[in-house]
Order: structure tokens, then C-alpha cells, then sequence
């Protein structure tokens, strides 16, 4: 019989899970899987667990947030020259990475979607000695996808991470880089920094979704100066408020890039798929091609959910009284 080890971050999504763990492990068994369970105790237990034990097994599938699939992952890239795919069930509160990848966000179909689906090969990042999923950032922004209201976020969308730009970005200080990305240099104060290989981010489909390809070895990079004036301001929020960032905006920097080399004098607190990747002043991010195996739903087509997934999930709009109204309410 085929042996499965299944990660299970309890804390993950309020403990979600918990109402279908007995129809997940069913799905497993009736796959012809004896399932090994092991829930997580603290933020590197899942990948110290797979490079210490996950060559013993067939299949390795977590359960948990994007943190607990970069924590798999990152055990999975110090394997060993055994790799076992991963599978994924998301029950985070983000789930960006199951965004991306067309993975159901319902526990239960996750785990059929699993043991009925395909094997596929997508791209791995390294910042440092860090392995991530989806994204590496620092700055304003970084903060703010990660620590919104959710009730903000179920009301507004996108634009909930807009108002919370909008009442930090007067205290913020940039960052003033040089940045190499495949040889092309960048200089000059930044406030966000974002390198990432996904649709989605903190929950919103990102600039350029329909450009992004998950397995070409290849980041997609955007950096966003840091506004002096009113009208510069006016441009940052707008273009991140109507998800609509383009390369003739001349507060932002868009490229394609495989290893961005970036420096500076003060300490830079980045993120990585949501948790504290390190202050760093001179951090080297590059991209593993199809690096890691992970069972996707059969049929999955990367060109054709792409273009699927570009054309959807529009955002409503709000106008900048709605904007502040609500974020002053939010303060009370």
C-alpha cells in the first residue's frame, strides 16, 4: 500500500479542517493511501518533518495557509535527491498560491482534487537560504496585505488594502535600493518591492495576472517609488485602488527577471508567501525552475486557466469618499 503523509497545520483558517478531516482521510484511504497525520506544533515543524521523514513516503500533502505550503516546500527543496510530490489542501485565510492554481479553497474537494489529479512541475523562489512559493516583498504594502480588517476586506475587496495605505502611508519611510534584475539596474527610494510568480496576492489578483506563467523560470517584479508629492500620491493609490498598474505609470518599475540582486543601507524587513523572511541589506532572490511536483486538478491547463483566471475576479470600484468614510469608521 502506498504511504501518505499529511501535514496538518491546526491553527490554519480558525481550524477549519476540523469538520473535514474524517471525509479527507476517507478520500485518502479509498485512493489506496495508508495515511500518516501530523500536525504541526510551530512554524518550521512541517519542514523539519519532511526532510527528516517525507522520503519514507509516496505522497506528502499539507493542510494549512500559504506559510504552511511554503514550510513544505521548503523541506521538499532539502530532500535529497528522493522527491516526493506534494499535495495541497488550503485552508488559510489568503490561499493566494490555490488561487493561482485553480485548487479548491472547500477542504474535502481539495483532497479529491488531489488523489483524481495530475502531477505538474511550477517554479520555486530562493531568497537567501529561504525557499518560497509565490512572493518575496518588503515595504508599505506588505504590511498592509497582511494585516487588513477582515471586515474591511469582505466589504471592499481590493480597495480595503488601499485604505489601509492610505491611513499608514504619511508615516512611512522608503527605501532607498539599487536593484540588478538580470543586469538591468534600478536605483532610487522605494516604498514596495514585490517579486512574485502568482495571480494572486493577499487575497487580489495582481498587475499583469494574464502575463504571469508559473513554470518559466522567470519572476514577475514590480517596484513602486516612493511618492514626494500630492499628485505622486494620487497616482500610487489610484493605480493600486483600480488594479490597473502599467508600465506608463511613472511611479512604478515592471519586469520579468530569473535573479534580482537588491541593496541597501538600512536593514529590510521582507516577507515571504506572508511570514517574516528577515532584515536584510543585501538580499539575492532567484528563481528554481520547475523545481517542486504538486498534484493539481485533472485536466489543468496553465495557458488556459490563465487567460481564465485574467479575465475574472474583478474588484468593485469605490470612489474616494467611500474610501475614506470607511477607513475613518474602521478607526473608531
Amino acid at each position: 500500500m502506498k504511504k501518505l503523509l499529511f501535514i496538518v497545520n491546526p491553527k490554519a483558517g480558525k481550524s477549519a479542517i476540523k469538520s473535514d478531516m474524517l471525509d479527507i482521510i476517507v478520500t485518502f484511504s479509498e485512493a489506496g493511501y495508508e495515511v500518516t497525520t501530523y500536525p504541526t506544533a510551530g512554524p518550521e515543524d512541517a519542514e523539519k518533518k519532511v526532510i527528516e521523514d517525507g522520503a519514507n513516503y509516496d505522497m506528502i500533502v499539507c493542510a494549512g495557509g500559504d506559510g504552511t505550503l511554503e514550510n513544505t516546500v521548503c523541506g521538499y527543496m532539502q530532500m535529497g535527491e528522493k522527491k516526493v510530490p506534494i499535495g495541497y489542501i488550503p485552508v488559510g485565510t489568503t490561499n493566494d498560491f490555490a488561487r493561482s492554481v485553480g485548487l479548491s479553497r472547500k477542504p474535502a474537494e481539495a483532497a479529491r482534487q488531489i488523489v483524481n489529479g495530475e502531477k505538474t512541475t511550477l517554479d520555486v523562489g530562493r531568497l537567501d537560504d529561504k525557499y518560497f512559493v509565490y512572493i518575496a516583498a518588503f515595504g508599505l504594502f506588505t504590511d498592509v496585505s497582511y494585516s487588513t480588517n477582515q471586515n474591511l476586506k469582505k466589504y471592499m475587496g481590493h480597495a480595503a488594502y488601499v485604505v489601509e495605505a492610505i491611513k499608514n502611508i504619511t508615516d512611512f519611510k522608503g527605501y532607498n535600493i539599487k536593484a540588478q534584475l538580470d543586469g538591468a539596474l534600478v536605483t532610487g527610494e522605494y516604498i514596495y518591492v514585490m517579486i512574485t510568480n502568482s495571480f494572486s496576492v493577499a487575497g487580489f489578483k495582481i498587475r499583469g495576472a494574464k502575463h504571469v506563467i508559473l513554470d518559466d523560470g522567470k519572476f514577475d517584479c514590480l517596484m513602486v517609488k516612493m511618492p514626494h508629492t500630492v499628485e505622486e500620491l494620487r497616482q500610487v493609490l489610484t493605480a493600486f485602488l483600480t488594479n490597473d498598474i502599467d508600465d506608463t505609470n511613472p511611479m512604478f518599475y515592471s519586469c520579468k527577471a530569473s535573479k534580482i540582486v537588491i541593496e541597501c543601507e538600512d536593514e529590510i524587513p521582507w516577507t515571504i508567501d506572508g511570514e517574516f523572511g528577515g532584515n536584510k541589506k543585501t538580499a539575492v532572490i532567484e528563481n528554481v525552475k520547475q523545481a517542486f511536483e504538486i498534484y493539481l486538478e485533472s485536466g489543468y491547463n496553465k495557458e488556459d486557466y490563465q487567460s481564465q483566471y485574467a479575465a475574472t475576479e474583478e474588484q468593485e470600484i469605490f470612489d474616494d469618499e467611500d474610501i475614506l468614510e470607511i477607513a475613518v469608521s474602521e478607526d473608531e
